[in-house]
């Protein structure tokens, strides 16, 4: 569909942006492959769309460079820079059917024969049976894709696109997010896509850049971000985790062991965002789903080695899949765990005494000097 040797990396260097006293965005360098799916990932306010509109030309910088491949782009105007945007605003032509939609950005350029081209993009995202209707005529999700193929079309080196699928249903999102990583792979350009939807960037970028408060807070590929929160907001903005206070009793070696409220655990060294000391102040992070549960009956049936807490259930919610448990313990209120409904206990419900325990390879150390409940409060919509 495409060269995809042409064109090269985007390239962000010393980026910041100001609206007078407040910084949108703190002075940035950020690259982003040729070729790859990278998701600017973050809550509303965030900086996310301001470091978009950035790379369209749609703002101009207050410091630092935009480069695509070879080429500074800081001052070029949108028109004049080799990308296009999609929006949430699907912006199609109400009055034109869809292969006029599509053939738009060609026409304008003065280009005569467009019939195959338009042909083939408007079977590269499955819509060749609607190319004479009206846009009114398709659904949201039709509607975006072509909205990619019209953007498509112009052969960008870098296709951006900016929420959009925050007005289609969650079931459409979730078709649409397989269906622009398809296109992706298919056409292989760069899409650098902005979203407030942890699922929709994990599920479809190859790289995430984790963004708070103007600044990039990670950046890595979607399991690495999981796997291995460096930050506080990293890891209760991507999914839950359980963040214990604790007290380190032993580093130094492969493993650090620490110590809260009477319980000892044990983490890998290499799993800790800093360098743990006896004395210490760690958080000790753990998934919910990489834990496990038996009644305090069973608690002898917990292998040696594995992290133990011990709790009562507050609350519990089937949720088909699994079982999410809210458990209460002196090492830490709340505890989230998520247990497949494989064999389920029916004494574990609320008031029952239980028994956490899991491998200490999953658990993770982050500096305890950050606000344990940073990256909790999400916002719905994106900005």
């Amino acid at each position: 569909m495409t060269d995809k040797t042409a064109g090269g990396d985007v390239r962000l260097a010393g980026i910041s942006k100001h609206y007078g006293s407040f910084t949108a965005v703190h002075p940035l360098d950020l690259t982003i492959p040729q070729g790859s799916f990278f998701a600017l990932l973050g809550a509303s306010g965030c900086g996310k769309t301001t470091t978009l509109r950035m790379i369209a030309g749609l703002e101009e910088p207050s410091t630092g460079t935009v480069h695509l491949g070879d080429r500074e782009v800081t001052h070029l105007p949108p028109y004049k820079r080799p990308v296009n945007t999609v929006f949430q605003s699907y912006a199609l032509f109400p009055h034109l059917n869809i292969y006029e939609n599509v053939a738009f950005g060609l026409r304008r350029r003065g280009i005569k024969s467009v019939k195959k081209q338009v042909d083939d993009m408007l079977e590269l995202v499955e819509l060749g049976q609607f190319a004479q209707r009206k846009p009114h005529q398709l659904s949201g999700g039709q509607q975006q894709r072509v909205a990619v193929a019209r953007a498509l079309i112009n052969h960008p080196q870098v296709l951006l696109l900016d929420e959009p699928l925050g007005a289609l249903d969650l079931k459409l999102r979730r078709q649409m997010q397989l269906e622009l990583k398809r296109i992706q792979t298919e056409v292989g350009i760069t899409f650098v896509h902005v979203t407030h939807d942890q699922e929709e960037a994990m599920t479809m970028a190859d790289t995430v850049a984790v963004m708070n408060g103007g600044r990039v807070e990670q950046l890595g590929a979607p399991a690495e971000l999981y796997e291995n929160p460096r930050t506080t907001f990293v890891a209760n903005f991507l999914g839950t985790s359980n963040l214990i206070e604790a007290e380190v009793l032993e580093a130094g070696g492969a493993d650090v062991t620490v110590s809260s409220a009477g319980t000892t655990l044990r983490l890998p060294a290499a799993r800790c965002s800093t360098t743990p000391k006896a004395g210490g102040k760690l958080l000790v992070g753990v998934r919910p789903e990489k834990m496990s549960l038996v009644h305090a009956d069973e608690a002898d049936t917990v292998a040696a080695g594995r992290n133990q807490i011990r709790g009562r259930i507050a609350a519990s919610s089937f949720i088909g899949v699994s079982t999410q448990f809210v458990v209460d313990s002196q090492v830490c209120p709340e505890l989230e765990v998520y247990v497949q409904n494989i064999e389920r206990d029916a004494r574990l419900a609320p008031g029952a005494e239980v028994v956490l325990h899991w491998n200490p390879e999953h658990t993770f150390g982050l500096d305890a000097a950050q606000d344990i409940d940073a990256g909790i409060e999400t916002v719905e919509e994106g900005a």
